[in-house]
């Protein structure tokens, strides 16, 4: 495709880093058992020191938090009746059978001599403070002495019955496996949606041999600690690859971890603006649990991993060179999984992890770059009367169609409707005196980001991230209208698709702005879009084009009724019928709605289709009825439509066109190469976007330059 920015072909291209998959489970399974038997009632742990028989507290034991097993008599009855609930041991003979054995739950054990000083076998109790009526000890005191197990330490609290159920040996190995299979399929996580398929997930992981060599040789605490970070990294890599699933699939290009979270707030505006404010709030409740879920479970699967690995690193480190040695010899000799074209050996999320730090190194590069382009502007010291002089008197109108890509002139499905618009089209401006030339423009973005491409259109810069928008409506670039306004002209932007106020109108240099808040629309909404195009040519027409006595006019318009998700779209109605909006009101009850059209790709496709119909009919009707002779149309699209429409692989083109009744005006770009008419021919030249502002100035500026 031409002129495509190089961040989404390379992320379209795929290389292993987006490519998923996950075999090697075998390698990482086959210890299990032979660790797992270590898990038995008074087993010893590996290098964790001398346990002691049914407290569960050490460190290395069956009950560490991070394993879930047994402690190491757990089924023994008079441990367990000797640690029930309220039990207090006689303190005449801790370590007596026969005294433990006497303790329910429930119960309290009288001391043997509770007057006499001293009794309870030599413990001294005694001496621990004074007696109360008639030589009992004070219960506080009791309560809160420690009670020996014969260890020197205190009784441990016996665990509750949830945690009792989980420390069953069936449990606990479940729960062990699934924690495995976990890590496996977050490390083999594609971020590409048509490669989530089990075929992906029958590969080897690279980063399972890593990881276990790094984990085995670490102490036991920052191998926890390692571990829960290593479960944060992984489970933060799972979220960024969902967020590339969903932008490949609406935006055709990755996430960008540094510059694109200002997106967000435009997602909640389209869910509140679409869906109402009950779905914008329940959509950020539910991403934010997903968030909760992913992290902590990735975590807590690290964290019980990590302590199956500990308890015994010898099998551990025999598992890790197992899985490098099978990875290898994928590697070296070719092997592909049930897909010939997806390699056994995989590296998916180093390969990720890796790319995601350099794609920020280059957006700080990039943005270091921009800085100093952004102060490279040959008009920069043009003086006003050599300024547009090719269109002195004019009313000239940059007009943004929303979603208008080359796709709906030349795709299959869409094209026959599409292109029956513009062939009327141009027949019925043709009758009324107007001409009109086309060619194409590739633009910055896709599927979405409107306001890139007006700034690239407008600025004469390439613009394809938030980072190069905010550098560059923090500086005093010219852009064309504060070219038109130096050069006297009124400048007006209309923004039907604006709810608040839009601080950026003033860097670009509009003398005004309308916007969905004083336009004096009441009626209905259609989805995203505030108001039907229609009523913004007619307002437009009312407030400002036929205003009496008025100098020549820039005007920057986008058009909002072929706005994703195509429904419901408005009808052409008699202008005369438009009045405040309200009659839309019907027209809204005879359209079909998003729940209706987003069943099935092929509806959304038709309905995207009909929505440019309208776009264009309603656009070429207004000139041919408002149009004055001093009037230059210039009416591009922004974007192609979201890959649910066009497909992968789509260019990022767009169609371009200047309408004109002065035959003088588009003999000023005859040497451009365009096509005569509302339809560029398929070989017409292809411009980036960024390349029209300069383009259009100098065929505008004095001589008239056509090339």
């Amino acid at each position: 495709m031409p002129h495509n920015h190089p961040a989404d072909q390379q992320s379209l291209d795929d290389q292993p880093t987006t490519a998923s998959a996950a075999a090697g489970t075998r390698p990482s399974t086959a210890a299990t058992p032979t660790v797992e038997a270590a898990e038995g009632p008074g087993t010893e742990p590996t290098a964790a020191g001398t346990p002691t028989a049914g407290t569960g507290t050490d460190p290395g034991t069956g009950t560490d938090p991070g394993t879930g097993t047994a402690p190491s008599a757990p089924d023994a009855p008079g441990a367990e009746a000797a640690e029930g609930p309220g039990t207090r041991t006689a303190p005449s003979a801790p370590d007596a059978p026969g005294a433990e054995a006497a303790e329910g739950p429930g119960t309290r054990t009288a001391p043997s001599a509770p007057d006499t000083p001293g009794a309870g076998g030599g413990t001294g109790r005694s001496a621990s403070g004074p007696k109360i009526g008639g030589g009992t000890q004070d219960r506080t005191e009791r309560s809160a002495a420690p009670q020996p197990d014969g260890t020197g330490r205190s009784a441990p609290k016996p665990p509750g019955r949830v945690r009792a159920l989980l420390r069953r040996p069936a449990i606990s190995h479940s729960l062990t496996v699934l924690a495995c299979l976990i890590v496996y399929a977050a490390l083999l996580y594609p971020n590409v949606l048509r490669r989530l398929t089990p075929a992906s997930f029958t590969r080897i992981p690279v980063e399972a041999a890593i990881g276990i060599a790094v984990l085995i040789v670490l102490p036991r605490r920052p191998r926890q600690v390692m571990a829960a970070l290593g479960g944060l990294v992984l489970g933060w890599l799972v979220i960024e690859k969902c967020l590339d699933m969903g932008f490949f699939k609406f935006l055709a290009r990755p996430f960008d971890p540094v510059l694109d979270w200002v997106l967000f707030d435009d997602a909640y505006d389209f869910v509140h603006e679409s869906y109402g404010p009950a779905g914008a709030v329940g959509a950020v409740a539910a991403v934010a649990l997903l968030v909760v879920a992913v992290l902590g479970t990735t975590t807590w699967a690290c964290l019980r991993v990590t302590a199956l690995l500990g308890r015994d690193r010898r099998r551990s480190a025999v598992a890790a060179g197992g899985i490098a040695l099978a990875w290898s010899l994928a590697l070296t000799t070719g092997v592909t999984t049930v897909l010939p074209t997806v390699p056994l050996a995989a590296r998916t999320t180093l390969s990720y992890a890796w790319d995601r730090a350099g794609q920020a190194r280059a957006g700080i590069r990039n943005e270091a770059a921009f800085s100093r382009e952004v102060k490279v502007d040959a008009f920069q010291n043009v003086p006003a009367g050599q300024l547009l002089t090719g269109l002195t008197g004019k009313d000239v109108m940059l007009t943004f169609v929303e979603s208008y890509g080359r796709n709906a002139v030349e795709a299959p499905g869409l094209a026959p409707g599409v292109d029956a618009v513009l062939d009327a089209g141009a027949a019925k401006l043709t009758a009324a005196g107007f001409a009109a030339r086309s060619g194409w423009l590739t633009s910055p973005t896709f599927g979405g980001g409107s306001w890139l491409a007006h700034s690239t259109t407008m600025s004469g810069l390439w613009i394809n991230n938030q980072g190069r928008y905010r550098n560059l409506t923090a500086s005093t670039r010219l852009t064309l209208p504060s070219l038109f306004q130096k050069a006297g002209w009124d400048t007006v932007s209309v923004m039907p698709g604006a709810t608040r106020a839009w601080p950026e109108g003033n860097f670009y240099g509009f003398d005004r702005v309308w916007d969905s808040r004083n336009l004096g629309y009441h009626g209905p909404k259609f989805s995203w879009a505030p108001m039907p195009d229609q009523y913004t040519l007619k307002k437009f027409t009312e407030v400002e084009y036929a205003k009496p006595g008025r100098g020549p006019l820039f005007v920057e318009m986008p058009l909002v009724s072929s706005h994703t998700p195509w429904a419901p779209i408005p009808e052409l109605l008699d202008w005369d019928q438009v009045g405040d909006g309200s009659i839309y009101r019907g027209v809204v009850a005879r359209q079909p709605g998003k729940a209706e059209i987003w069943t099935a790709s092929a509806k959304v496709r038709r309905e995207y289709g009909r929505s440019i119909q309208y776009s264009l009919t309603t656009l070429v009707d207004w000139i041919t009825r408002y149009g004055n002779d001093n009037l230059v149309m210039v009416f591009l699209g922004d974007h192609q439509p979201s890959p649910v429409v066009t497909g992968e692989n789509a260019s990022h083109d767009v169609p371009i066109t200047i309408v004109a009744k002065d035959p003088a005006v588009l003999d000023r770009i005859a040497g451009w190469g365009w096509t005569d008419g509302l339809k560029p021919a398929a070989g017409a030249p292809v411009w980036p976007m960024s390349a029209f502002r300069d383009r259009f100035l100098t065929a505008m500026g004095p001589g008239g330059t056509t090339h």
